[in-house]
């Protein structure tokens, strides 16, 4: 069998059990060990869970579920809503604050928890009824924390970029520094298109009111004295303190990644127990459970996708891709204009773990080749497949949003995320036109890399 017929079936089997409506973790293995009894030698079989070891025995990997405990630890206490109120009381003056409000609440949540749907379940269930109550449109109120939640897997830590630095053999530390200031970026083009949108439909409430005197709650004046405000920072100060604690602890070369991970999530069961009595064992198991739960579902997944991508490189498969795309001698800007376009296409039917473990051993040696930075690539490939997690059909956080409030049309939620998805290309473009956005702070903390 030629390579172009061996890569063919392989992606069309691939396919099949991708759409048989089987778990991704249980597909991709099927896929790997059902070519590696055709194709590979008999002995292979005999060495599946070798090699799947082997794959996953990584220092860096074992921070991921010490992660999803911090994460899970943050987002099964109150700190979210608190979060969100405290957000809400500092900027309820400015035009737009509560939506601006919550896009800054998610970004803070998102950072502490890294967890995308977690951000948009701790953020959304108080976020969306305080922004409809105010005269928030339906969709504008669940395209805000939809795109919010985004953000966490871009701001550090995130699972995904821990992924990225696994598969493209990158530094981590560099990889997290890359995606602050884009992560800021985000924040900053999400605040501002909240205050426009607020605007609209400020004036046109009041265009109403004018023509009808039928009265929203857009129009209506809220305050909050200085103690208010001063009251909501206990409780998440701490939190915040965290946060900047354990990028300290990284950066500063204090502590490993794991490391870093397992601190951040002893200082959260602490904090959780000491703020909001979250000690006992009653309390604790749900934490523990979610933690163990969501770890097993990844780790499964990890461990599959690269049997999956280790069998594409014993079958030649991924780096004949390579050197075919490699020989199409494309310009550098449409080469990484197709890839990304993939990513786009993958994110229909894919989570980003394994968008990155499967496409990795093709997508990365031609854009090495071409000379691009692959940590500002990472930066890139991170944000495309966060606009993956709003755009349907499979949209994760979409169905989050409506899990939290179902009374909200799912048309509605596609509209109102549509606004977030474009921005989000406009932040890709902007890297792309300005690379320092995501380059200039690792290489001013860790010095400017030899070799990319």
């Amino acid at each position: 069998m030629t390579m172009l017929s061996l890569g063919l079936l392989f992606g069309a089997v691939t396919l099949l059990f991708m759409f048989s409506g089987a778990p991704i973790s249980f597909a991709l293995g099927s896929v790997a060990v059902l070519f590696m009894y055709l194709f590979m030698p008999a002995s292979a079989l005999n060495t599946v869970t070798q090699n799947v070891y082997e794959e996953m025995a990584s220092i860096t990997l074992l921070s991921i579920p010490l992660f999803i405990l911090k994460g899970a630890a943050i987002g099964r206490s109150r700190a979210g809503q608190d979060l969100y109120a405290a957000m809400h009381v500092w900027m309820g003056r400015i035009p737009g604050g509560l939506g601006i409000a919550n896009v800054f609440a998610c970004a803070l949540f998102a950072a502490m928890a890294g967890s995308s749907p977690a951000t948009c379940s701790a953020i959304g269930s108080a976020g969306i009824p305080e922004m409809r109550k105010r005269g928030y449109s339906p969709g504008f109120a669940a395209g805000i924390i939809a795109a919010g939640g985004t953000l966490g897997i871009l701001l550090p830590p995130s699972i995904t970029m821990i992924l990225y630095a696994v598969a493209a053999e990158q530094s981590l530390g560099r990889l997290f520094l890359a995606g602050i200031f884009p992560g800021v970026l985000l924040v900053g083009l999400f605040a501002v298109y909240a205050a426009f949108r607020y605007q609209k439909e400020h004036r046109l409430a009041k265009a109403e009111f004018e023509r009808s005197g039928a009265a929203s709650a857009l129009l209506l004046d809220e305050t909050f004295t200085n103690r208010q405000k001063f009251e909501m920072l206990p409780r998440v100060v701490p939190f915040v303190l965290l946060l900047i604690g354990v990028m300290v602890a990284l950066y500063g070369g204090f502590a490993t990644p794991s490391e870093t991970a397992g601190l951040g999530a002893l200082l959260a069961l602490l904090l959780i127990a000491t703020i909001y009595g979250v000690w006992r064992p009653r309390d604790v198991a749900p934490i523990l459970t979610a933690t163990l739960r969501e770890s097993t579902m990844l780790m499964m997944i990890i461990g599959m996708s690269l049997l999956f991508s280790y069998v594409m490189s014993f079958l030649h498969i991924s780096q004949s891709t390579a050197e075919w795309v490699v020989g199409m001698h494309l310009s550098k800007w449409v080469l990484l204009a197709a890839i990304l376009l993939m990513v786009i296409l993958l994110g229909f039917f894919l989570p980003p773990v394994s968008i990155i473990l499967m496409t990795a051993p093709i997508i990365l040696p031609p854009l090495k080749a071409a000379g691009f930075d692959l940590i500002w690539f990472g930066v890139l490939m991170t944000i495309v497949m966060e606009a993956g997690l709003i755009h349907p059909p499979v949209g994760l956080n979409i169905f989050v949003i409506k899990n939290i409030a179902p009374d909200i049309s799912l048309s509605d939620i596609i509209w109102g995320v549509l606004p977030f998805v474009l921005l989000m290309f406009l932040a890709v473009f902007l890297i792309c036109v300005f690379p320092g956005i995501a380059t200039a702070l690792p290489d001013a903390v860790m010095g400017v890399a030899a070799v990319r």
